[in-house]
């Protein structure tokens, strides 16, 4: 493929095409960075070297390096940490990698530790109880990597936006525009912050990866705005996100069907940041990072005027993320704190509409639901999901809790559930087992 189609094509899909979905891509063994030689030598050679303004940080197997690295390839804010980290027990168990499982719509078994090489896994950490029973790194994944997490961004903005409703001080029923007057005239004028945060909105925006002609799709313009992609030769589209998002018309009326829409996500991150006169990462920093302890100072990507990339940008360390879902599953608290009120917690792990997301037909997702940029599972599990493999997965009944970071080649996790739940089902049944 030649590097030039990237600008073509949404950068975080480069293999969903039908172009090279005839080539199978290398496995999880000889895709490896350190195999690879990626980005190593001082300067690296030319055919080694990851980069930004050629969009080469984009194309797999490139991405099992940048994914990994992405504060050095393009402009971030620093979300950091305080204090002594908060301490995560362990009590590591040796025979979960033996857990067998049948991915769905297959009929051969598969072990836990085989399903984190189909799945190009960069790092995973188990906890039960709140304690650590399984970790595990490959790629250039590691304890100290700031891993990209994607859209598992969208659901830090969602608790955000639940804890305001929470607190009395953003009103979900309220248009947009009422708290932005910059997007009165845009797709979300009349759109309820209630109808953006349940993915319902009537926006003219299509969250489509793969370019079928020479045109920009919508997710390539909002990426080259935001700041993760290079501009073409000649582009005269919007180079902000604020301005990206005042050009999305409306193609049909709002509160209908859920449909994936990342611009949702981006313009309640403008509401919130109206509201209470901060970014959302200095919010993530107070609200999160610095009252649970975290190991690790996170990020969140910028466009050219400092805008964060709320639907997809945050980079964080992976026992970090982690903590962040304990602190979900034990109902906003930590360490004997509440972080999170109560009401907006109830919230988050509520199901959403499952009639209005039946629509999707997400694999392993029947009958599930989606609200305040989280997603449910009808078996009672709640999920934050980023493509190419990120999540936070919460199961109350099974008291766990799954961080991943994954490089997976195509970046719909459609294309990933098939294995990952029915692998979180074995897991929660292997350690309720005693």
């Amino acid at each position: 493929m030649a590097r030039t189609l990237v600008l073509r094509l949404l950068p975080f899909g480069l293999l969903a095409g039908a172009a090279t979905a005839q080539i199978p891509p290398p496995n999880a063994a000889d895709s490896d960075p350190a195999k690879r030689g990626w980005m190593q030598g001082s300067p690296p050679a030319v055919d080694k070297q990851v980069r930004f303004d050629d969009a080469s940080m984009w194309f797999f197997p490139r991405t099992r390096w940048s994914f990994s690295h992405w504060r050095e390839l393009v402009p971030t804010v620093a979300i950091p940490r305080a204090g002594a980290p908060s301490v995560l027990p362990r009590a590591e168990r040796r025979d979960l990698d033996a857990i067998r499982f049948t991915p769905l719509g297959a009929t051969a078994p598969m072990t836990w530790e085989q399903s984190l090489a189909a799945n190009y896994t960069d790092g995973i950490v188990v906890l039960h109880r709140g304690r650590i029973v399984y970790e595990r790194y490959a790629g250039a994944g590691g304890p100290a990597n700031q891993h990209i997490t994607f859209s598992v961004t969208k659901s830090f903005v969602g608790t955000l936006a639940e804890t305001l409703i929470a607190e009395g001080r953003l009103d979900p029923a309220r248009t947009i525009a009422s708290y932005v007057p910059e997007l009165a005239t845009s797709g979300f004028g009349d759109a309820s912050v209630r109808q953006a945060l349940d993915m319902r909105t009537g926006i003219a925006f299509v969250e489509d990866y793969v370019a079928r002609g020479s045109e920009l799709t919508d997710p390539t313009r909002m990426s080259i705005a935001g700041g993760a992609v290079p501009a073409p030769p000649g582009y005269q589209g919007a180079t902000t996100t604020p301005a990206f998002l005042a050009g999305i018309g409306k193609r049909g009326d709002h509160g209908g069907d859920f449909a994936y829409l990342t611009p949702n996500t981006q313009a309640v991150a403008w509401v919130i940041e109206r509201v209470t006169g901060q970014s959302i990462a200095a919010q993530i920093s107070a609200r999160y990072w610095q009252p649970l302890g975290m190991e690790q100072d996170a990020a969140l990507q910028v466009d050219r005027v400092g805008t964060g990339f709320a639907g997809g940008g945050m980079t964080a360390a992976l026992r970090d993320m982690a903590r962040f879902g304990e602190m979900i599953r034990r109902g906003g608290k930590w360490q004997g704190r509440q972080v999170v009120p109560p009401a907006a917690i109830r919230a988050i792990m509520a199901p959403g509409d499952a009639a209005a997301f039946a629509a999707a037909r997400y694999p392993g997702l029947e009958g599930g639901s989606y609200t305040s940029f989280w997603w449910h599972r009808a078996s009672g599990q709640t999920m934050a999901v980023g493509i190419h493999g990120q999540g936070i997965y919460i199961d109350p009944k099974a008291e766990m809790v799954i961080a991943r970071f994954g490089s997976f080649p195509v970046a719909t996790n459609r294309v990933i559930n098939p294995t990952t739940l029915p692998a979180y089902d074995a897991m929660a049944a292997a350690l309720t087992a005693r």
